[in-house]
């Protein structure tokens, strides 16, 4: 157990934790914080997302290389910043680097370097941004099972089902006999739908899904703040900057995010090699 002064400067810092976790992520905190996404993040959004899996490409090469025992390059992959800064997460930094420092100024803080903190800061906002893609891809799965009743783990495999619905719609309201008897051929003669129409379903509702994930953190962070992922993730956060460790790896958080995509393209492989 630890000594009775170790003890009590954890219970003030967990405290302050807890009160910063539900004034920024409850639900008027997130309220308040995602109204920064309306200007520029909503450009930035596509963008972050296409670099997502790069990002993740980067510190998991980072983390090997640096298991190898190629620290310097390891940690140059690590070190790089590839997302567009957005202004969501602009606040974020500010506000938890403000938290930081007044917990510093109390004796409560992590004794570490600026350069340190200012990465750890920046890896939670990155954490918090695949949650957000996360709930996204939750959302896309349930819209196919509600719509399709099939499972859309990502844009790809809901691309083809929603231009088929769209062609299938558009056919029956200019079938010369009306609707009634259009629903009913192109039930037995289903539309076939262009490839092209495909790939720019695909890359109209990745624009969308963008902008979905700018906003997903209106649910998530209040569903993480009552679940308290929020706070025992920023309790990780100061117990690493307290021992000045890093373990380089990506998040949970990074993997999760990214395996929507994985299955997605193993699902397309699969039906295509079915024919």
């Amino acid at each position: 157990m630890p000594p009775a002064p170790l003890r009590s400067r954890l219970t003030r810092r967990d405290a302050a934790l807890r009160r910063f976790t539900r004034l920024r992520y409850g639900p008027r905190g997130t309220l308040a914080l995602h109204r920064h996404a309306i200007g520029a993040d909503l450009l930035r959004a596509p963008v972050n997302v296409m670099l997502a899996p790069v990002a993740l490409l980067m510190l998991g090469a980072g983390w090997a290389l640096t298991r190898m025992g190629a620290t310097r390059v390891g940690g140059w992959l690590r070190s790089r910043r590839v997302f567009l800064r957005s202004d969501v997460s602009a606040v974020i930094q500010r506000d938890l680097g403000a938290l930081i420092a007044d917990l510093q100024r109390q004796g409560l803080g992590p004794d570490t370097s600026p350069d340190r903190i200012a990465r750890a800061i920046r890896s939670h906002a990155d954490t918090r941004n695949a949650v957000a893609e996360i709930t996204t891809s939750l959302i896309v799965l349930t819209v196919g099972i509600a719509l399709f009743h099939r499972a859309t783990p990502g844009m790809i495999s809901l691309a083809g089902p929603m231009a088929q619905m769209r062609a299938h719609g558009a056919a029956v309201r200019d079938f010369a006999l009306g609707d009634t008897l259009g629903r009913a051929w192109y039930w037995a003669f289903p539309v076939e739908t262009a490839p092209l129409t495909v790939v720019a379903t695909g890359v109209a509702l990745a624009f969308a899904g963008s902008l979905v994930t700018t906003f997903a953190g209106l649910i998530a962070d209040p569903v993480q703040l009552w679940t308290g992922v929020h706070r025992r993730r920023l309790s990780r956060l100061m117990a690493r900057l307290d021992a000045e460790t890093d373990s380089g790896a990506p998040e949970p958080e990074h993997l999760l995010a990214r395996l929507g995509d994985v299955i997605d393209t193993a699902l397309i492989a699969l039906r295509s090699w079915r024919g």
